[in-house]
């Protein structure tokens, strides 16, 4: 029995990656508009980071890691998210005495998690995040989700919606705990087994249950809104205030919570309803004690995180195609051994001049080719033959209209470059 890729694993064939490539190249140039510089961190991290980073009662942690022991004896996790192997990163190389503040990050990377895999939801899926480390400004946190906001405009995803909430700090949450666990408590044994456990030890964290029972117990919990201090409550009031001055449309829910620990005060979700149930395709928010948690000072930070393995389902959903390229410039046509050596020349040519171009290696005539090249998207054919050798010309076809000219080698690649700019121009 042949091998099969792993469960909860893809792979991204040919006709995938060109439209990935297509959505990975407007990441970096939107982010480089932005500001943000792209960081790369490993695949792997050591587990304590996630413990402490991402919180020990948050599902990931509880019930999706993969960790492994290195030979060595070292706990080890292959990265199940983005931020916390980022801020280890800003803590370790100092990123904090740099004298550009904020420090503005961004990354495409894949991730792992145990889970049930689902449409868009795989146990090795791709995410791009943004961080941006350092400042309180409410502004930065109405950039972050500017950014991310912007990212599905130039896509021309419609039907999106922006939910934002605060989730309060340390100085307001305690009263909202209080509070939550004694509307909890009464509906205890109508929990399920995870909630349960959560009640006592983290019981913001219901919030986030996907079950459907909790869902309904918590509908009329006591929201956080409630109790947020002056502080968190100007916070959020200048975050609303300057997203309206950005005409970005949102939604107060102040039920969503994130399912990471680290967060604090801003809290986002943009949902979509084309993938089925409606559903999150980019989520984030503040994280003000996380980068004094890993080791580092005392420093602020938000951002995001966005699948791309959800964002093309809802790509796909609604019908969206984009404007990558597609097909070849030129397929080559040797006919006989003389031409058959020349064509690696001419090849040569027409790819150092930046034309997309093959030839055929299967040695079959010239119908065959000539149907590669169509199945291949050429927009022209250049056939070469002992005849056409001998005079030093080359035969091209507009594999278009089926018009065909002479063009003398030595000066093919110019006629190349003025029919390819012809050919758009029309």
């Amino acid at each position: 029995m042949p091998f099969q890729v792993p469960r909860g694993t893809a792979d991204l064939l040919p006709e995938d990656t060109r439209l990935w490539r297509y959505v990975e190249s407007l990441i970096h140039r939107l982010c480089e508009k932005f500001n943000y510089e792209e960081i790369r961190t490993p695949m792997f991290e050591q587990t304590e980071l996630f413990n402490r980073g991402v919180g020990e009662t948050t599902d990931i942690v509880e019930k999706e890691m993969y960790t492994f022991q290195s030979r060595g004896g070292d706990s080890l996790t292959l990265k199940p998210e983005g931020t916390a192997p980022v801020v280890r990163s800003y803590v370790e190389n100092k990123m904090y005495g740099d004298p550009n503040q904020p420090v503005k990050l961004y990354y495409v990377s894949p991730m792992f998690r145990y889970e049930r895999p689902q449409a868009g939801r795989q146990r090795q899926f791709h995410q791009f995040g943004v961080e941006a480390i350092g400042s309180h400004d409410p502004a930065i946190d109405a950039e972050v989700i500017s950014l991310a906001w912007s990212f599905f405009k130039e896509l021309e995803l419609s039907g999106l919606s922006l939910e934002i909430n605060s989730v309060g700090c340390p100085t307001c949450r305690p009263l909202h705990r209080e509070k939550l666990i004694q509307y909890l408590t009464p509906h205890k044994e109508e929990l399920c087994k995870d909630c349960k456990s959560r009640l006592e030890r983290n019981p913001l964290r219901i919030l986030d249950c996907k079950v459907d029972r909790c869902r309904e117990i918590v509908q009329h919990a006591p929201t956080i809104t409630e109790y947020l201090c002056g502080e968190c409550d100007s916070h959020f009031e200048q975050v609303k205030s300057y997203l309206d001055e950005l005409g970005i449309p949102y939604l107060v829910n102040p039920r969503l919570v994130r399912g990471l620990d680290y967060y604090t005060r801003t809290s986002f979700e943009i949902m979509d309803e084309s993938i089925g149930a409606k559903s999150t395709v980019c989520g984030g928010g503040r994280y003000n004690g996380l980068v004094k948690e890993i080791g580092g000072p005392d420093q602020p930070g938000i951002g995001f995180g966005l699948g791309l393995e959800r964002l093309m389902l809802a790509l796909k959903g609604k019908g969206i195609e984009l404007p990558y390229p597609k097909g070849i410039d030129f397929y080559v046509i040797a006919l006989g051994e003389a031409p058959a050596r020349m064509r690696v020349k001419i090849l040569q040519m027409l790819r150092a001049a930046g034309f997309r171009a093959e030839t055929d290696y299967m040695e079959r005539k010239m119908k065959a080719q000539l149907k590669a090249a169509d199945r291949l998207g050429a927009r022209y054919a250049l056939i070469l033959g002992d005849e056409e050798l001998n005079q030093g010309i080359v035969q091209v076809k507009n594999l278009d209209n089926g018009e065909q000219q002479e063009v003398m080698i030595d000066h093919l690649i110019e006629n190349c470059k003025e029919l390819t700019k012809k050919n758009w121009e029309m």
